[in-house]
């Protein structure tokens, strides 16, 4: 239940920043607009990171803006694992629903070139795995503008980078790359089954450090507190 009522606060605070929710969609559409003329694999795959990018940077910017209210929150008899499972929920569901209608989207465009049930799957990794970098990035670098650009940095990166090189392997979003791959080029179902090994793994690393980080974080600011 308390899990919950952090969620349930992180969405309002999300929601009262309409100019934040206007950005969140216009980021994938402006990366999906861009190659949709000529090529829809292009179309696709920059969607999806647009997509990732999106959902990081919105889970960065809760995780700082919720940063102040954690003291009152533990005092009030909630867990660390409360709070950064909360804004964890939070970005799940706000990323499902900003995914949504850029699904609706592909589907009009090229539902009958594309395997829509593995670019609905795509979706949901990008997702799941920006979800926990974006708190990660919050978590390792507390200020704002800092963390967008190491943000900017890794999604550079991941957009440039050669798909062959082995250093793709290493990159968060890799897992909808391959799973993208699947669903617009039909390859085999390795592309697929890699995705899925990947996305999982990084999702539950990424969650790991930042429950490990947000509670030597809390503990410090409690004894801190206590002390004053």
């Amino acid at each position: 239940m308390k899990i919950l009522t952090v969620a349930e606060m992180a969405i309002r605070e999300m929601v009262r920043r309409r100019a934040v929710l206007a950005l969140l969609l216009a980021l994938p559409l402006a990366f999906y607009l861009v190659r949709r003329g000529d090529q829809v694999g292009q179309s696709i795959r920059f969607l999806l990171i647009g997509l990732a990018w999106a959902v990081s940077t919105a889970a960065l910017f809760a995780s700082g803006t919720s940063r102040p209210i954690e003291p009152r929150l533990r005092l009030s008899g909630y867990a660390s694992h409360h709070l950064y499972l909360g804004r964890l929920a939070a970005m799940w569901l706000l990323g499902l629903v900003v995914a949504a209608p850029f699904f609706a989207l592909v589907a009009i465009d090229h539902g009958d070139q594309v395997r829509l049930g593995a670019v609905a799957l795509a979706m949901l990794f990008a997702v799941t795995v920006a979800a926990p970098f974006g708190l990660l990035i919050g978590a390792i670098v507390p200020r704002e503008l800092e963390g967008t650009l190491l943000l900017l940095v890794v999604v550079g990166v991941q957009m440039m980078i050669d798909p062959a090189d082995a250093l793709t392997k290493v990159t968060p979003f890799w897992s909808s790359r391959e799973i993208g791959t699947y669903a617009v080029d039909h390859t085999g179902d390795e592309y697929l089954v890699r995705g899925l090994v990947h996305g999982l793994i990084f999702t539950i690393l990424a969650t790991a450090v930042v429950a490990l980080l947000s509670t030597l974080r809390l503990r410090v600011r409690m004894r801190a507190a206590t002390s004053a």
